[in-house]
């Protein structure tokens, strides 16, 4: 059985090992794919997995499935230098979310003007690269499949 992890926005896939963030390009804190918003003004982040909201920033947020996974979903590199400017959440720590439901809105326009990267590594903590498969797609949208996980 494997568990469909859904792309939280929409963009162009990109291996981990082109973030431009070691952390996430070497895999340090797991495997997973990310994901290049080009030049969106306005990105709407989404769950990519039903689930619990275990952890919440403005920059980023963590999902925990039933079986136990947390799917990290990172908004940009650095942006938690910007204490939130450009973030706004639509959920709460610690509530039940739908795959597909809204989470935050990032206004980039912040992020760039910083000189930050909007690429948002998507990573499955506590697992291995053979665990998962990326969606080979160049262009995904919010809510179209990303990972398989076994």
């Amino acid at each position: 059985m494997t568990t469909p992890i859904t792309a939280p926005i929409s963009g162009t896939v990109i291996p981990l090992s082109e973030v431009p963030d070691p952390v996430f390009a070497e895999e340090i804190v797991g495997p997973g794919a990310a994901i290049d918003p080009g030049e969106a003004a306005t990105l709407t982040a989404v769950a990519p997995v039903a689930g619990t909201l275990s952890s919440l920033k403005p920059h980023a947020f963590v999902v925990s499935t039933a079986d136990g996974r947390g799917i990290l979903v990172h908004l940009g590199i650095d942006t938690v230098e910007l204490s939130g400017a450009g973030f706004e959440l639509h959920a709460e720590q610690g509530a039940e979310v739908a795959a597909g439901q809204k989470l935050i809105t990032w206004d980039t326009a912040p992020s760039r003007e910083a000189g930050k990267s909007l690429v948002v590594p998507v990573i499955v903590l506590e697992a291995e690269a053979g665990d998962l498969k990326v969606t080979p797609a160049a262009e995904v949208a919010a809510g179209d499949g990303l990972i398989e996980l076994a």
